[in-house]
């Protein structure tokens, strides 16, 4: 990883752009940068870990470096950090995510999605500055995450207090992402979230710069009215299915969680069917009709087993696409759930929604510098070819790899048992066992010449 960084330049696109040290003496901005995101790759989950990669002779011989900074020194750099230098050291990111994007296929810029979502972070501390309760009494900070779907990059984190809504700077981070994916060359460019985020005084500008985008919309009274009113033509809405039976289909296990609900006369509900329309509508805050697409789920309330009634519950996605069909609206905002995936990685993955500083703008740079473990990750997998005969098995390798959650990516590219051997001039690291994704590794070393 450290020599897929000096590959990509990151290295020297950090020091070039990051001016936080008087004296370079004896590190640089890049190599506090990435004691962060090594931390994390070595499995480690809170600051007090580099304290155990410093004292480790095998990691300092891997890395060829004679010290790393230990976590006070970490902690101090991270209060260097202040919010320009924060969007700066992004900025160099964004730099090295479009270098290598640029090197993916053609059909790799068809359409960029970017999602966006905010995630509470809670903090048992009671002098950190910035920090604030949320709606659920969660005292701490609610950052803002941007995200690209396609290689489910970490694009933009903005730290807030924790009474902030979600929307709260979306906008501006979303600007940043489409610029971003405009400069790499991305031909469509989709933007999602959910109802917190349909910004409708900013709907009319993406939609001038022909982006699109597919927002929830709130479920409000006169909305409701007016499709409960009109006259729509419903549409069943099938959902595929989760996954495909590789082998034949087995009976389904007794659900006992049911019986009892039914047995002790618990009140449920259960979705029975689902149905799609869509309606042309204007937000007061827009000066053009977009597209409202409407699902009604029907749900039965039940008690002990006995039917009571039906009722309708309506669901709302807004959207300026005018071509796909309504059920292809609703299944696209569906799949941005797998944002919630991304962001329990960084949570329970590598531990980089955490608060350990004592200032909005350290923890906020503690969070950016530790997602880059994230990032490198899907780097690792973007800077491996996919060319030659064997070019379908290769993507197939790059998407698996794009796919693993962190610590799988670990096990299998990370903590690989290997007798470390020093000689005159090189460290030479020999491979002591042997796994079924050994060969993809194996690959990305010889790519980047290690």
């Amino acid at each position: 990883m450290h020599q897929l960084a000096k590959d990509i330049g990151l290295v020297d696109a950090i020091d070039r752009n990051l001016h936080l040290l008087t004296i370079h003496l004896p590190y640089h901005e890049s190599d506090h940068v990435l004691n962060f995101a090594f931390n994390a790759l070595a499995g480690g989950e809170c600051m007090q870990d580099m304290e155990l990669r410093r004292n480790d002779p095998g990691f300092l011989d891997a890395l060829g470096a004679q010290r790393i900074p230990d976590p006070t020194t970490a902690g101090d750099f991270c209060r260097r950090f202040d919010e320009p230098a924060i969007n700066a050291l992004q900025d160099v990111f964004d730099d090295i995510r479009i270098r290598l994007w640029k090197q993916q296929p053609t059909d790799f810029f068809a359409q960029a999605r970017i999602e966006a979502d905010g995630s509470l972070v809670g903090t048992t501390g009671e002098c950190k500055q910035g920090m604030d309760f949320s709606y659920d009494g969660t005292c701490g900070y609610h950052p803002l995450l941007i995200s690209l779907a396609n290689t489910r990059e970490v694009l933009r984190i903005v730290n807030r207090p924790g009474n902030r809504p979600s929307h709260e700077g979306a906008a501006h981070a979303l600007d940043q992402a489409i610029a971003t994916c405009r400069r790499a060359g991305f031909r469509k460019i989709l933007l999602r979230g959910d109802s917190d985020f349909s910004q409708t005084k900013h709907l009319d500008g993406w939609d001038d710069q022909d982006v699109e985008f597919i927002f929830g919309y709130d479920n409000v009274p006169s909305l409701v009215a007016q499709v409960e009113t009109s006259d729509l033509v419903w549409q069943p809405l099938t959902r595929p299915a989760r996954y495909e039976v590789a082998t034949t289909p087995r009976q389904r296990p007794t659900n006992i969680k049911d019986a009892i609900v039914v047995q002790r006369g618990y009140e449920t509900l259960r979705l029975k069917n689902e149905d799609v329309a869509h309606i042309v509508y204007r937000p007061v805050a827009c000066n053009r009709e977009y597209r409202m697409v409407v699902v009604r789920k029907n749900i039965s309330k039940e008690q002990g087993g006995m039917w009571l009634y039906d009722e309708f519950r309506y669901f709302f996605y807004i959207t300026n696409d005018w071509k796909s069909t309504p059920e292809e609206i609703v299944f696209s905002a569906n799949d941005r759930c797998h944002q919630e995936n991304l962001i329990q990685q960084l949570k329970n993955g590598l531990y980089a929604l955490k608060s350990p500083l004592n200032t909005l703008e350290s923890n906020w740079a503690y969070m950016v510098m530790t997602a880059l473990a994230w990032n490198m990750k899907g780097w690792a997998a973007l800077r491996l070819p996919e060319s030659g005969r064997w070019a379908e098995k290769y993507r197939a390798e790059k998407l698996w790899l794009l796919g693993l959650e962190f610590k799988a990516f670990l096990n299998v590219m990370v903590t690989i048992p290997c007798q470390l051997v020093r000689q005159a001039r090189q460290t030479t690291l020999r491979i002591l066992s042997y796994h079924v994704h050994l060969s993809t590794f194996i690959r990305l070393a010889n790519t980047l010449n290690c």
